[in-house]
């Protein structure tokens, strides 16, 4: 995710005071759009696909974040004022301005132009942060963290087989509207990549998701990122990770960040403990039969 990138553009939209008033639904409707014209499957002999339908990607979760999104307009406004600034500057009259005022100038005169550079470079900075937040937020949904309450109530063998089986899982989102997944279309996508042991379905008001269990944790791996979907509805794979963080007091409970909410819904966690303790049950029961 480039700070330098024109996002606006690389969604085949117009950057600037223009850029700054579409709404969310048409910066999604421009992404799908961009999505079916880059994505990998329609250019199979550009080598450059995947690079590009992957920034294409990057570009549509920073303006669809509202405080990454008003950081970049910000920038961009103030780029746009600092050249307006440098190209009103009168050549003629400073060659008028004596050398006694050009040294007071310098020495007492706020420069606008270096103003604009410094809130330019402080909202730059602002925009990183939001980035690197962006991206803490992709890599730590679906992580949680046991109690040690219920660490000491399934043992340490239990919670060893929770780990591996995570490792194991993914987590696919979609949108509504488009084309819909189901549980046997998903597992026709997946099984490219290894054999698939189980998937649960469900959905929030706004989006579509699934967990896919692999048999093996090459087969999860092999598939990240390289499971698209339809072009008309691309398909979001992320893994499912251990939180490594725990607590040593029930004072101190694990907190499971609420930017877990923005995938799959409210109440995401409960649901991932249940799929995760069912498909636990099943596997026990094949290995008893």
């Amino acid at each position: 995710m480039d700070i330098d990138a024109d996002h606006y553009n690389v969604l085949g939209l117009p950057s600037g005071e223009e850029g700054a008033k579409f709404t969310e639904k048409e910066i999604s409707k421009a992404y799908k759009q961009k999505a079916l014209e880059l994505h990998p499957d329609k250019r199979p002999d550009d080598p450059n696909a995947h690079v590009n339908f992957q920034r294409l990607k990057s570009s549509y979760e920073i303006l669809k974040d509202d405080k990454a999104r008003k950081l970049y307009d910000d920038l961009l406004r103030v780029k746009r004022e600092r050249y307006v600034r440098a190209s009103q500057k009168d050549s003629k009259r400073q060659r008028m301005v004596s050398d006694l005022e050009e040294r007071e100038r310098t020495a007492f005169a706020v420069d606008p132009i270096a103003k604009a550079r410094e809130e330019e470079d402080r909202i730059a900075r602002k925009l990183q942060e939001e980035i690197a937040r962006i991206r803490a937020m992709h890599a730590s949904k679906g992580a949680s963290a046991m109690s040690a309450a219920k660490r000491e109530s399934v043992g340490e063998r239990k919670e060893t087989e929770s780990n591996t089986d995570r490792e194991k899982m993914l987590k696919v989102s979609w949108e509504k509207g488009g084309v819909d997944y189901t549980a046997e279309s998903l597992k026709e996508l997946f099984s490219k990549f290894g054999e698939v042991d189980d998937i649960l379905i469900s959905s929030s008001k706004k989006k579509r998701s699934a967990l896919v269990q692999m048999a093996t944790k090459e087969a999860a791996f092999a598939a990240t990122g390289n499971v698209y979907g339809h072009l008309s509805n691309p398909l979001l794979v992320l893994p499912v990770k251990q939180a490594a963080a725990t607590v040593s007091s029930s004072m101190h409970p694990p907190v499971e960040s609420d930017r877990l909410d923005n995938l799959v819904g409210r109440g995401y966690k409960a649901y991932e403990d249940s799929v995760l303790e069912k498909l636990q049950k099943a596997a026990a029961a094949k290995n008893k039969g």
